[in-house]
């Protein structure tokens, strides 16, 4: 069964993820732990979309329960957004991964496998319906405003009309922070990053 077609019988977000929990729409749970469906209140104002889960998320069954998570709890902690009141979540549910060693690396889904789990997604949007979206990276950017859209250029602008919710927000996601070649890019990644929560905050 697809996952629209698995997303369309369920009404509730515990409905949906125990739905989703069982999805075969693409070829990614072979080699994932288990499906890391989104997390907070059905009623939250704000809702956080990164691109996939990650190693950690991956065997924890949360999203952005690794050192993202962390960058991103600290940032929400600067500018007065609880994270108890943010409903995070991904635009795919499995991680996709290739093998470096002992390590599992990233690997940044496709169009099929965007396309494949867009259910979930639209789903969820369905049953929460926040006021303002955040979306967290190129992939999750792109993937519900378009190829075109470049958050490098467009990060902390406010888009209203976009279909999705009242507000959208784009910005970088927060395992971009950590990559930073070093304390001082960290830091200034950091930086940007909370002012673009800052945008966010003030919608509320």
């Amino acid at each position: 069964m697809s996952a629209a077609e698995l997303a369309a019988a369920q009404r509730s977000l515990s409905a949906l993820r125990a739905a989703a929990a069982g999805c075969r729409a693409c070829h990614l749970w072979e080699n994932a732990t288990q499906t890391v469906f989104g997390e907070g209140r059905r009623a939250a104002e704000v809702m956080m979309i990164g691109e996939q889960p990650g190693d950690k998320e991956d065997l924890a069954g949360r999203p952005f329960a690794g050192p993202a998570g962390r960058v991103l709890d600290e940032a929400l902690g600067e500018v007065g957004i609880e994270r108890d009141h943010v409903y995070l979540t991904n635009a795919v549910k499995h991680f996709k991964w290739k093998a470096r060693g002992k390590r599992r690396i990233h690997d940044k889904p496709n169009a099929a496998e965007l396309a494949a789990c867009r259910p979930w997604l639209d789903a969820e949007l369905a049953a929460v319906k926040p006021q303002v979206v955040v979306l967290l990276g190129a992939t999750a950017a792109q993937a519900l405003l378009g190829h075109s859209f470049r958050v490098t250029t467009q990060r902390g602008e406010v888009l209203e009309e976009t279909g999705i919710a009242r507000y959208v927000v784009a910005t970088v996601h927060p395992s971009s922070i950590l990559r930073a070649p070093d304390d001082a890019a960290r830091a200034e990644a950091r930086r940007e990053f909370t002012a673009d929560l800052g945008v966010v905050a003030g919608l509320l």
